[in-house]
């Protein structure tokens, strides 16, 4: 089976699996999930989501989180990890969506790029969730699962199996095939315990790379 036949056997049955399969970061405003992938580095998109509440309470709008403080923003992120760096991206990015775009979060792949704090992961997830436009988010989920299953070769580094995969994954697949990922990732292809290949809907085509036993 080539990858294309493959990755499309992959994304049919996942589909059925997972048909809900969303973003698993609260938000309800493309600038509030501009906010949430940032502070979700190296964090929980739980943890996450329990921290944004305080902080929208607090700052509830772009300007209101352009003006604040980043020690004000610091105290109340800190739970997420990298608060003084996650605090300062935030503050600024703030700042040039209120200076430079009218409050809005910019539907541009490399305008978004240019945003403090703002790498391809983000940018592809705000591209994909907010924007309805081709997007692959590569996070730790989807780099670790598609080794697994054969679709990339032992690719490691996030902007290769991104640009590995739009070669395989129709455009328009491209967002939910990896939010179904990570749904995948945390309850059948885990990281810290072997995977539970017994009851995995792919166990037939999976090529299981790296797992010890099937």
């Amino acid at each position: 089976m080539t990858k294309e036949k493959l990755a499309l056997e992959i994304i049919d049955r996942l589909k059925k699996e997972y048909p809900d399969a969303g973003c698993t970061l609260d938000y309800n405003q493309a600038w509030k999930l501009l906010v949430s992938v940032r502070l979700a580095a190296q964090c929980t998109d739980a943890r996450v989501n329990v921290v944004v509440q305080d902080l929208y309470a607090r700052f509830p709008d772009v300007n209101a989180l352009a003006e604040a403080s980043v020690e004000e923003i610091e105290k109340i992120v800190k739970p997420c990890g990298l608060g003084r760096s996650k605090a300062r991206d935030i503050s600024a990015c703030m700042k040039i969506l209120r200076d430079e775009y009218q409050g809005k979060v910019p539907d541009a792949f490399d305008a978004l790029l240019k945003l403090p704090g703002v790498g391809r992961k983000s940018a592809n997830l705000i591209m994909g969730d907010v924007f309805g436009k081709p997007a692959i988010v590569t996070d730790t989920h989807c780099i670790r699962l598609v080794n697994r299953m054969g679709l990339v070769d032992g690719i490691k580094e996030p902007k290769k199996v991104e640009m590995a995969l739009w070669k395989i994954i129709p455009p328009e697949e491209g967002s939910d095939f990896c939010h179904r990922l990570v749904y995948h990732g945390r309850e059948v292809c885990t990281a810290r315990t072997k995977p539970y290949c017994d009851k995995c809907c792919l166990k037939d085509i999976c090529s299981k790379c790296g797992v010890e036993s099937a």
